[in-house]
Formats: C-alpha cells, structure tokens, sequence
C-alpha cells in the first residue's frame, strides 16, 4: 500500500522570536516566520507585556509536516503567545511497507528564558484526527529568577463525530530544565487500545497539562493558598483535575472530555498565578472562543460531573 507520487511537499513551517525589554518599559521583538506559520500584529497590553498570536495558514498538519517554533525571552522582557485556532493533525500519509502506519507529523517548542525574564505559553488545543501520528518536543531552558508559564492541551480523536483514534498515536516529549537542574522530564506515548486504561486516559479523550517554573521559591502560606485556590476553579467543570506543587511553582493535570473545561481551568489558574506574582489579571485572549470569556470569569454551579482528583 503507498500514497500516490504526485503529492505536494511536506510544509516545513517556522517561527523565531526574540523578546526584549526596551528603555520605556514595554517589551519588543525581533524575528520572523516561514509559511504556513504567520505572525499576526501583536499588541502591548498595559503593562507592557509583548502578546502575540500565530497563525497556521494551512490550517492543519499531515505527515511529514513540520513546525519549529523557536522562543527566547532578555532579561526583564514579558510576553504572551497563543494561536489564532485549533491545530489539527490530519490523518497520516507517505504509507508503504516500510511505514505501513505514514510519515509522523512533528512540532517542536524550543524556549529560553533569561533571568527576570516572564514568558507565557497558551496555545489553543491540538486535535488529532483517526489515523494521524503526531510527535509533539517541547524543550524549556528558565534561568533563575525568570518565570515560565506553559499549557498543552490535546484531543485525541473527533468524538463528537463518533470518531476516536483509530490506528493514529500521539507522542509527547517535554523537558523543563531550571538552571543546572531538571524541573519536569517527560515521554509520553497513546495510541487507541491504551486509551480505556484507568491508569491513563480512563477512556476519555481529552488531556491537558499546565506548569508554571516560578522565580522564585513560594512561601508555604502561599503555596498553600494557590493550590487551594486552583482546586475550587473546579467549579463546574467536567473531568478529572489535579493539582500539586512543583519546585519552585506549580503543575496542574486535566483529563476528561471537555477541552472547553480544560481552557477555563487553564484560564482561571492563569489568573491565580498572575495575581500571586503581583502582575495583571489577564484578560481573556482575544483569538480564543469569545462566547467562553463569561464562563472563565463566573464558573457555573459544580456539576456532578467533576471529579476532583486532589
């Protein structure tokens, strides 16, 4: 079994960014992008904050695409990335008897943050059709002193299609490094039988992490209140949620089936973590689904449907 010989080639997309703290106190950039990956007009938010979102023209990735996305924060500079939409990994191509399955598509975040530094990562979800193989490597260096706030959120299948992963895989590598020491390793691997375990997915389709790599050490007071205030954001959410400490900083873990619910969790933990390091709340993001910026702000009633994992 082979794909037909007269397709296009693989989209070899980047982006580079360098962020900046000018003399007046807002944070510029220097760089650029190859297509299909575009940066739109970025905005400084009142405290000077460099927000920027980017947009995926092709709209989705197949196999053998590839996406680099290449980040470095000075010292003293503040930024927020995000993305104009879902990306979504379509159904793999390049079969043959050597790779009966396809080519893998492949996204890589590389970050660098200096001392001082402030960098926020919240790209919408990744949805990954039937059939599609993705490998997703995410490598963050934080120096000292700098603060690193990234989420991940993916869906595995179109369930509101009825569809799940069929013979696709999703394949997740993340390591966070705080200076000479490592703060998060992880490898992940799901493919469609693995799913119903209850040691892993539970059957649901959804998976979300955020991890927050703060400048300094909290207090245990501190700490404590956050974590405290990151569980009631439960409210009225669906699915599993955790959240626990992580030197210095936090991790919190969503699983269910619901990426909405894992966006306002996200969001409103967001919120918490700008507050406790004394900065702006932020605002919802203007390229996410307008129709959610009420739900984040006034969390319904809990549901039954919560589940607090601690």
């Amino acid at each position: 079994m082979t794909d037909t010989p007269n397709q296009l080639p693989p989209w070899r997309g980047s982006v580079s960014l360098d962020f900046e703290l000018a003399a007046d106190g807002t944070t510029q950039w220097q760089g650029g992008a190859r297509s299909p990956l575009k940066l739109l007009r970025h905005f400084t938010a009142g405290d000077g904050r460099c927000v920027m979102p980017l947009l995926h023209t092709a709209g989705g990735l197949v196999g053998g695409d590839q996406l680099e996305i290449a980040l470095h924060a000075a010292a003293g500079s503040r930024s927020f990335l995000t993305s104009v939409a879902a990306q979504k990994i379509y159904g793999s191509r390049g079969r043959s008897r050597v790779q009966p399955q396809g080519r893998w598509a492949q996204i890589t975040l590389q970050a660098e943050l200096e001392a001082g530094a402030d960098l926020e990562w919240l790209p919408q979800e990744t949805v990954v059709f039937a059939g599609a193989l993705l490998e997703q490597q995410q490598q963050i260096t934080v120096a000292p002193g700098a603060s690193w706030l990234g989420a991940d959120v993916v869906r595995l299948g179109r369930t509101a299609r009825g569809e799940d992963l069929g013979a696709g895989r999703f394949c997740n590598s993340l390591s966070i490094r705080r200076g000479e020491q490592w703060s998060v390793v992880e490898r992940l691997s799901l493919e469609q039988e693995q799913l119903p375990n209850p040691h892993g997915m539970g059957g649901e389709p959804v998976l979300g992490t955020l991890i927050w790599i703060a400048p300094e050490p909290l207090e245990n007071e501190q700490l404590a209140q956050l974590l405290k205030g990151g569980r009631a954001d439960r409210e009225g959410l669906s699915g599993t949620m955790a959240i626990g400490p992580l030197e210095p900083g936090l991790i919190a873990r969503y699983r269910g089936g619901s990426s909405q619910a894992a966006r306002l969790w996200f969001f409103r933990l967001w919120r918490r973590i700008r507050a406790v390091q004394g900065l702006s709340e932020p605002s919802w993001p203007r390229t996410w689904p307008f129709q959610e910026a009420e739900l984040a702000l006034n969390p319904e009633p809990a549901t039954t449907a919560t589940t607090a994992a601690r």
